[in-house]
């Protein structure tokens, strides 16, 4: 009865979760450095998995596949705050894809991502795939950082 789509739920809601307590870790007076433009470390490793996950579910719903980089630059999300704020909006967009899915034999069903015709069952493991490739990566920047 949906094993799968529970399991790729509770696992971007995990995604989600360690996103959040990482960025609650972050030391908050180099989050942004205004002379280079850019967040520390850590935080733009965040930044960059929450992209993928919104990537993906702005196309499940929407058809659009456009690289979020145009509207998460790092001088836009100067502050923890602000970063949370895009990370809840991610969460809202991977919210509206789930409710597509009624049961696990939708996630057989392909869709035309920009890389061609896949079944959602690959592309959602892909996205975890990658989007948790990036989360090992900010560990590593926010252990350094601590």
């Amino acid at each position: 009865m949906n094993d799968f789509i529970n399991w790729f739920d509770r696992e971007f809601k995990t995604l989600h979760a360690d996103w959040r307590a990482s960025i609650a870790q972050l030391d908050q007076s180099n989050f942004y450095s205004a002379n280079e433009q850019r967040l520390s470390p850590a935080a733009e490793q965040i930044l960059r998995s929450a992209r993928i996950v919104e990537q993906t579910f702005g196309g499940i719903t929407a058809n659009l596949w456009d690289d979020p980089f145009e509207w998460t630059l790092p001088e836009t999300l100067t502050t923890r705050d602000k970063l949370i704020g895009y990370l809840d909006d991610v969460r809202d967009a991977r919210e509206r894809g789930f409710r597509l899915f009624q049961e696990d034999q939708d996630l057989l069903k392909s869709v035309m991502a920009p890389q061609g015709s896949t079944q959602l069952i690959s592309l959602l493991l892909d996205c975890l795939v990658q989007a948790r490739l990036q989360a090992k990566q900010w560990r590593k920047k926010s252990a350094g950082q601590n």
